[in-house]
């Protein structure tokens, strides 16, 4: 059975796609949905506008030129995206952001002391002087960042954002029915999304609302509404179809996780429910991402070719013609690959290459397979895949078709793994989830490395990689 055909079984219910409508106020009128630059940019812009104003009226307290306002409002912007500031958030609050701004305002004021005390001896201040312009920094920044806050909720409760509510239960109710009363969120609904819903559910929304059982519904609400949040009352890898996830990322959707009823250490919430932005991968940082494989790829494939073209001989030595060997995998969304690898085995048939599970102990197998295997060499061709755009070099590891239709139906949010490009190397490769160990296991990791990935994760997974490449494993 195929993804599609799995999907299409779960989904079959009524004939007719739902009608979603725009959402409308209290009086019954269309709800004006505001431009889409003004949605996604406005908030970000504002914030870093706030920030930057603050930092230009604390150097107007001291003693310094003006020249210093590009690197301190750089160190402070640069801070501050490190620490999540400019995220997102549902219910902002200046009050519960002074504690990291303040931390971070006495960070960039030490680091800027060290540098004027070695390079700018005549620019030193006190420190009693640049602790007053921390804190006066944390008090301007905080005030400002107020300002942007409340605009933001004045502007929420007059332009309400369309969105998807995404699940089933009394959360999705709740949920519901805390953002059709408390306009300051920001989101209206205007559709729940529930893939397991029949005709004979009894779990009718109390507000019927349309439900959207199909990724073409979806995508057909999304398009009509503008709809630009989803909300999800459950961990996306719990999903049917992993592909909703893609789906809704894909048309520059936020996507939120409802985690709980109490408040998490992060102190964004929706009415009581702690809430954090579900972590899709938008063009731009998969257009990161794929630079960065590229790059890596086309230099590694250079400075490896004296290694390929020995294990290509060695291959082609102890085992004869045929030093390539290629396979079906199953790669982003579901769609088929043809992945490359040195040949350290020659399977009896078509259908032995496709079912079975491992070889690593076959009998078969020569010394040079067997070294091969052991020292991962066998995968370099990979290289050529991720050049090509097939893999990535960090992802969760692609597996063959027969494989994901057992794993999909076996282990919950297996199918979940599908939202990223499958690599070369994983988190869970790293961590020893290798050859005949736990598939629970490795989804578990590599749904864990696809919500919290960065540029700076697939560096260190890397790293320990290759640090790892010649300790005798293998799969």
């Amino acid at each position: 059975m195929t993804t599609e055909s799995a999907f299409a079984q779960a989904t079959a219910v009524a004939p007719a796609a739902p009608s979603v409508h725009p959402p409308r106020s209290a009086t019954g009128r269309p709800v004006p949905l505001a431009p889409r630059s003004i949605r996604r940019r406005g908030p970000v812009a504002g914030l870093l506008a706030a920030d930057v104003l603050a930092v230009a009226a604390t150097l107007a307290l001291l003693p310094w030129p003006t020249a210093m306002l590009a690197p301190l409002a750089a160190l402070t912007l640069a801070l501050h995206t490190y620490r999540g500031l400019y995220r997102p958030r549902l219910s902002p609050s200046a009050l519960a952001e002074i504690p990291p701004v303040l931390l971070l305002a006495l960070i960039q004021w030490y680091a800027v002391a060290e540098a004027l005390a070695a390079y700018a001896p005549h620019l030193a201040l006190p420190w009693s002087t640049l602790a007053l312009a921390a804190a006066a920094q944390t008090l301007l920044l905080c005030s400002a960042r107020g300002v942007v806050h409340e605009a933001r909720r004045r502007t929420a409760v007059r332009r309400p954002q369309s969105a998807l509510i995404v699940g089933r239960g009394p959360v999705v109710h709740r949920i519901t029915a805390a953002l059709q009363t408390r306009a300051e969120y920001g989101l209206r609904p205007v559709g729940r999304v529930d893939e397991a819903h029949t005709d004979t559910d009894t779990d009718a929304d109390p507000d019927t609302l349309p439900v959207l059982t199909t990724l073409e519904d979806v995508t057909r609400a999304v398009i009509q509404n503008s709809v630009r949040h989803a909300v999800f009352t459950h961990s996306p890898e719990q999903l049917p179809d992993a592909r909703l996830v893609a789906l809704l990322a894909g048309h520059d959707c936020h996507l939120w996780q409802v985690e709980g009823r109490t408040p998490s250490k992060d102190p964004d919430h929706l009415w009581g429910f702690a809430v954090r932005p579900l972590h899709a991968h938008r063009p731009v940082s998969a257009a990161v991402k794929r630079a960065m494989d590229a790059l890596v790829a086309a230099v590694a494939l250079l400075a490896a070719a004296p290694v390929m073209a020995a294990c290509a001989l060695a291959v082609r030595l102890s085992d004869g013609p045929g030093v390539i060997f290629r396979q079906e995998r199953i790669g982003r969304d579901g769609r088929p690959f043809t992945l490359l690898k040195f040949r350290t085995l020659r399977p009896a048939d078509e259908h032995e290459s496709a079912t079975r599970w491992s070889v690593a102990t076959d009998h078969r197998m020569s010394h040079t397979g067997n070294l091969l295997r052991r020292t991962s060499l066998d995968e370099l061709p990979q290289l050529w895949n991720v050049l090509r755009g097939d893999m990535s070099l960090v992802g969760p590891r692609p597996e063959r078709p027969y494989f994901v239709t057992k794993f999909s139906h076996a282990y919950p949010g297996y199918q979940a793994r599908h939202r990223m490009p499958v690599g070369i190397t994983g988190l869970a490769q790293v961590n020893g989830l290798r050859g005949d160990t736990s598939i629970e296991d490795r989804a578990r990791f590599d749904n864990h490395y696809i919500e919290t990935w960065s540029l700076w994760q697939d560096v260190c997974i890397l790293t320990r990689t290759a640090a790892s490449l010649f300790r005798l494993g293998g799969s």
